[in-house]
């Protein structure tokens, strides 16, 4: 006697109007996405940053007084309120004595700008440089400012709108992304949704420790640039060493362009200052690589320095400041994905064989 053999249905045939029915959809799903690609960017922004901050949300809702506990849209408050008050004190403390050499520069400018221009004209180097068309330009700039401001203001006002939308999309991920990933999740089968969800939580995971190192090492950078600037009685000491331990979550960069900017205000006093600056600076990013970042960054990244190098400069040259800030996350992501579905083997059901009836 034979077992039985159950005979499945034949998959269903792909025709060709199929086919063309797909590669129209999908043309126009693309074209769709460029013309829209600025909002789903945007939309990207937002999610990676809720869930980037997600675990300090988790943070404060941990918290208690009493018997009561915060819930999430509590923690975002606290998170915004912290923020803002970061940010006054900063405005109330670190800027009046920018805005009031800025306004002291800008009085003295048209007594100074002639004197400033004749000592470069004799530097060594202005003969070789045509100082006619450099105050030809000048002049130019003069005369078109309001031109060029009234762009400034218009672009200005277009990146805080784009700012807003983010924070805006970023609260509502936070509050409502649960329901939108369940959502987005039931559109694959059991097994890949299953697979899916696992690379996923492991990439929050890593994203969330990625934060609170980058947090680490920004808040040591700040702290120590403040007290070295201070001991160096360079100006505006407290704004710079903030800046120093802001920029640096943009990796490299940040830190390369704040130096730049310590640097230019250090030389308007002295070069003293400057070497000093300088020889702090060497000691820190020494002291920061072979120390610091292997044990705050490597556990939670676990990210080849060359990977993050690249994903800097591809994020930089796609979206600018907002792409270098998100370009390490972004790769933690995709490195994430591509170690679940191109180095992991899937894991294969081995059936097995039905026994042979011998007649």
């Amino acid at each position: 006697m034979t077992p039985e053999r159950t005979t499945e249905a034949p998959a269903p045939r792909r025709t060709a109007r199929n086919n063309i029915l797909f590669t129209f959809g999908l043309v126009a799903a693309i074209y769709l996405a460029y013309l829209t690609r600025q909002v789903l960017f945007l939309i990207y922004v937002s999610a990676l940053f809720a869930v980037v901050i997600m675990p300090l949300l988790n943070l404060i809702m941990r918290l208690r007084i009493g018997k009561w506990q915060p819930g999430r849209a509590i923690a975002i408050l606290v998170l915004f309120v912290a923020a803002g008050g970061f940010l006054t004190v900063f405005i109330m403390f670190a800027l009046p004595p920018v805005l009031r050499d800025m306004r002291e520069f800008l009085t003295e400018l048209p007594t100074r700008g002639p004197q400033l221009l004749s000592r470069v004209q004799k530097l060594p180097i202005a003969r070789h440089i045509d100082m006619s068309s450099i105050n030809d330009k000048l002049q130019d700039v003069a005369s078109n400012f309001a031109s060029y401001a009234f762009a400034g203001v218009k672009t200005g006002a277009g990146t805080l709108a784009d700012i807003l939308t983010c924070i805006v999309l970023t609260v509502y991920f936070v509050l409502e992304g649960e329901t939108s990933y369940v959502w987005v999740m039931s559109f694959f089968e059991n097994e890949s949704r299953q697979r899916l969800h696992r690379a996923l939580t492991r990439a929050e995971l890593r994203m969330g420790k990625w934060l609170l190192g980058q947090g680490s090492l920004m808040l040591i950078l700040g702290v120590t640039s403040t007290i070295v600037f201070a001991s160096l009685h360079i100006r505006y000491a407290y704004a710079l060493g903030v800046l120093m331990g802001l920029f640096n979550i943009i990796p490299v960069a940040g830190a390369l362009f704040s130096m730049a900017l310590v640097i230019l205000v250090a030389a308007i006093d002295s070069w003293g200052r400057v070497l000093g600056v300088m020889i702090f600076y060497g000691i820190y990013a020494q002291v920061e690589n072979a120390f610091l970042v292997p044990r705050i960054m490597k556990s939670s990244v676990d990210l080849p320095g060359i990977a993050v190098m690249v994903s800097l400069l591809i994020g930089s040259e796609l979206a600018g400041v907002v792409g270098a800030m998100i370009s390490v996350p972004t790769a933690v992501l995709v490195a994430v994905l591509l170690d679940e579905y191109l180095v992991k083997a899937p894991a294969v059901t081995v059936a097995a064989e039905e026994p042979v009836v011998h007649l």
